[in-house]
């Protein structure tokens, strides 16, 4: 029997997907690996947006088959850039967005969906934020309470558009430790990032060049150097 904590939480066979008439990723094969980080890297135009949308199921494939094993809905966190911070929400309505899943249009807010709120927001040390509201943060603020919004969905895959980007040290550090934390907590987390050091202490790599994988594994494998990333940015 298979043991459960080996199954992929997502299988892509022969899978191409993109925009429009444009594609964006061609004939990939993939198993997400489960209870773990995995970093997908690439540059710019590489495709690990496009990956992340079709792992989160907001973005159809075009061709092949995607094959998800999760227990709820994945749990996506975009850009800081892709959210309107000028919405009149504070730090808590935020976080509180991400229950509305489970809660649909009727049912009110129960103990365990106040708790996973709160949680969250105490995780990436923004708690004390709670009544302010988004607009009135700075952009490192507003990435870590996007994040959080993203934990108190409860999901067991966790989807994560470059969520440290632009973020100084202390910051960039406080949302990959709690990452960390949540993949020994049992959740699937894969996040495209451009740090090499971040993508160094995940448990697993995907290296994308013109929505192609061209390297997956293990950091030592996959990032024996530097230079084995592609030279162009994101």
């Amino acid at each position: 029997m298979t043991d459960p904590e080996q199954v992929p939480r997502v299988s892509l066979r022969g899978v191409s997907a993109g925009y429009a008439r444009t594609t964006v990723l061609s004939q990939l094969d993939l198993d997400i690996a489960p209870l773990t980080v995995t970093a997908v890297l690439g540059p710019n135009g590489s495709g690990k947006s496009t990956l992340l949308g079709l792992l989160a199921g907001v973005i159809q494939a075009t061709s092949g088959t995607v094959v998800h094993r999760t227990s709820v809905r994945p749990a996506f966190v975009t850009q800081r850039g892709a959210v309107a911070d000028a919405l009149p929400l504070t730090v808590r309505e935020t976080v509180a967005m991400g229950r509305w899943g489970r809660l649909g249009l009727f049912r009110r807010p129960s103990a365990e969906d106040r708790g996973a709120v709160e949680s969250g927001m105490e995780r990436l040390d923004v708690a004390d934020l709670a009544e302010r509201q988004l607009s009135e943060l700075s952009g490192g603020q507003r990435q870590r309470v996007l994040v959080a919004q993203g934990l108190a969905q409860g999901a067991d895959l966790l989807l994560l558009d470059e969520p440290a980007a632009a973020l100084d040290g202390p910051a960039r550090e406080k949302i990959t430790r709690v990452l960390d934390e949540m993949a020994a907590e049992g959740v699937t987390v894969v996040q495209a990032t451009h740090d090499v050091t971040t993508a160094r202490r995940a448990g697993h790599c995907l290296l994308l060049d013109g929505g192609r994988i061209v390297a997956a594994g293990p950091p030592p494998e996959v990032l024996p150097t530097p230079s084995a990333l592609p030279s162009r940015s994101r």
